[in-house]
């Protein structure tokens, strides 16, 4: 006799992390921090981290799409966290940190101020997004994850990808 499978949540149902963590599991993230915003992406989905690189402009290119960059012969395309998620933009000159991952077999650099380190999130910290969240970012995120008094927005990377 075989046991029947858990439910499935259902696309309205809570984020992926919260699921994981609901079956007593962690989830690896890099964190990233973008206007003085702690983010995280999941690490698995995390490619290469670069320091900052020369970025190409596409021309007609949406204003999220910084440009392109040359990683190892493989054209990427850059994506401006900053820009994506409505904030301000960096001042001329400034620096940027390139976290290059994979979405349906191309590479994106998604440009952070600062990336952090890798860690497991227990299931305890995790939470919905708040309806306080600003909709933007709300469309963009698993959730967030509270954890020593710091709150980390949880990045849905196909969604940040989701550029119209």
């Amino acid at each position: 006799m075989t046991t029947p499978a858990p439910p499935r949540a259902a696309a309205s149902g809570p984020p992926p992390a919260l699921v994981l963590a609901e079956r007593g599991g962690e989830e690896i993230f890099l964190t990233l921090t973008v206007a003085g915003q702690s983010c995280a992406v999941p690490v698995l989905a995390v490619r290469d981290v670069l320091a900052t690189q020369a970025i190409t402009r596409i021309p007609l290119a949406p204003p999220e799409v910084a440009g392109s960059l040359n990683l190892r012969g493989r054209i990427v395309t850059a994506v401006d966290l900053r820009r994506r998620l409505g904030l301000p933009p960096r001042e001329p000159g400034e620096a940027a940190m390139n976290v290059v991952v994979e979405q349906q077999g191309e590479l994106y650099a998604l440009l952070a101020d600062a990336v952090g380190e890798v860690m497991p999130l227990p299931r305890e910290g995790f939470a919905p997004n708040p309806p306080t969240l600003d909709p933007l970012w709300r469309e963009i995120s698993r959730g967030v994850h509270r954890e020593d008094g710091r709150l980390l927005i949880v990045l849905e990377v196909e969604r940040v990808l989701a550029i119209r």
